[in-house]
């Protein structure tokens, strides 16, 4: 996976459990980064006031403005950049695009910043983009459980072993959602294997949620210690999952999308198979099952090259990916 910049509530979490005294390798862990990349973080931004995060965000804007890339886009890549974005096309898969047609290399934060100067002087190309311009849009309420979500438990009281990915059964949950809000697919991720599990939805009311889930985990119930879920209202039926698999579920805090990185991460690369720009009420269980057997069967640099098939029977003796057909197929 292409290298992300860390965000500004990356680096203020980095900040705060620095402050606590926490190791690098388990802040790596809890953000689902490498080692290596808090390490650079922490040397590169620490100055004699120690590190500081808004100071450390800002330095790294600055240094992305001044590199030589900026200065690559000719009008003809401009013009090309743009075709692509009102097609939908995320910088990511631009980026991707113009390289594999022999056009430039480029990386994707260079797209970003062209659609960043576009908006600043009044363009409208930011609005092909997945998140467009909803920094500031309130989705489930504030951090005091003004959710709407009954009995929430907030992720601080996930046990150790959940936060610290030290067995398989502790899963992230989440939806994706079809353009228009038609359709939906909702996501699971085992924290360790990373194992994928998934299923095509009409919508994303909770009782189709809470069913698919159940149908999906039911199979491998022993094998469920923990659920984390974002703040949807499509989970307001956690207690029903919870007691059908006999397991806890917990809630990360709002606007803390990086408390189920893992699970974020792995519905940007579902995105390649089901665009955002797609509706996904005529998808398939069979598309969906298609998809995420290729994203369980490519190996991973965080689990020595193995796959989350390969790592989740390793630990289990469980060959998953029959058992993913059965279930979903059923």
């Amino acid at each position: 996976m292409a290298y992300k910049q860390l965000s500004l509530e990356e680096r203020h979490y980095i900040y705060v459990e620095r402050k606590k005294g926490a190791l690098q390798k388990d802040i790596a862990s809890a953000l689902d980064r490498s080692p290596g990349t808090v390490s650079r973080e922490l040397s590169r931004n620490t100055w004699q006031r120690g590190y500081r995060y808004k100071q450390a965000d800002n330095k790294a804007g600055i240094r992305h403005k001044e590199k030589p890339k900026a200065v690559k886009l000719s009008d003809d890549i401009k013009t090309l950049i743009t075709k692509y974005l009102k097609q939908d096309w995320s910088p990511e898969q631009i980026a991707g695009r113009l390289k594999h047609d022999g056009v430039i290399s480029l990386h994707h934060e260079t797209i970003y910043n062209f659609v960043l100067v576009d908006k600043e002087s009044g363009g409208l190309l930011y609005k092909h983009l997945r998140h467009q311009n909803k920094t500031y849009r309130k989705r489930y309420g504030s951090a005091h459980n003004r959710t709407g979500i009954p009995n929430r438990t907030d992720i601080d009281e996930r046990p150790k072993e959940a936060n610290e990915r030290s067995c398989i059964g502790h899963w992230e949950a989440d939806t994706v959602i079809g353009k228009g809000h038609q359709g939906a697919i909702v996501t699971m991720d085992d924290r360790l294997s990373k194992l994928r599990l998934a299923a095509p939805l009409d919508g994303k009311k909770a009782d189709g949620v809470t069913a698919a889930m159940i149908k999906l985990l039911k199979p491998i119930k022993e094998l469920v210690h923990t659920i984390t879920f974002d703040n949807g209202k499509e989970f307001s039926f956690h207690e029903t999952i919870a007691k059908s698999l006999d397991c806890k579920t917990y809630f990360a805090k709002p606007y803390h999308s990086w408390e189920r990185g893992q699970n974020e991460n792995a519905n940007g690369l579902l995105r390649q198979y089901f665009p955002k720009a797609m509706s996904l009420l005529e998808i398939t269980t069979k598309d969906v099952l298609e998809a995420v057997h290729k994203l369980n069967d490519r190996p991973k640099k965080c689990l020595g090259f193995k796959t989350p098939y390969e790592a989740f029977e390793e630990n289990t003796g469980i060959q998953m990916k029959s058992v993913f057909e059965i279930a979903l197929m059923t």
